[in-house]
């Protein structure tokens, strides 16, 4: 079941690219403010990213993801060096999206998808 009257987008290229763009937010959060995302600010970050690519997923999927991030966030900030503000700049274009044009990002999101593949 899904949020709203759409089909359900739950391939594992959209999976990886909301597991990059929450593990994303979790840097932002804590280069700014010292702590990681709460669980509602996950939700909510999943919402925001489903809504800007028009995906859908249904809240259990959306929710599952947010604990991946959750773990998997500190390991890539370790792998990547995403410590400060300032590293994490680079990271976005144009409505706080990750510029897959980074590799960086592209790293990010490969790593998210080998995680997600583990998962199956």
């Amino acid at each position: 079941m899904s949020d709203g009257d759409g089909p359900t987008r739950s391939d594992d290229d959209a999976r990886a690219e909301l597991l990059c763009y929450l593990v994303v937010a979790q840097l932002v959060a804590m280069a700014r403010t010292g702590d990681w995302l709460r669980t509602d600010q996950l939700v909510e970050s999943g919402r925001i990213w489903c809504k800007a690519n028009g995906a859908r997923f249904d809240w259990q999927e959306r929710i599952a993801l947010g604990q991946i991030a959750a773990e998997t966030a500190p390991q890539i900030m370790e792998t990547f060096g995403l410590t400060r503000e300032r590293s994490l700049v680079p990271l976005f274009r144009d409505s706080w999206m990750p510029d897959y044009a980074s590799p960086v990002v592209c790293g990010i999101h490969e790593a998210c998808a080998t995680r997600l593949a583990r998962c199956r």
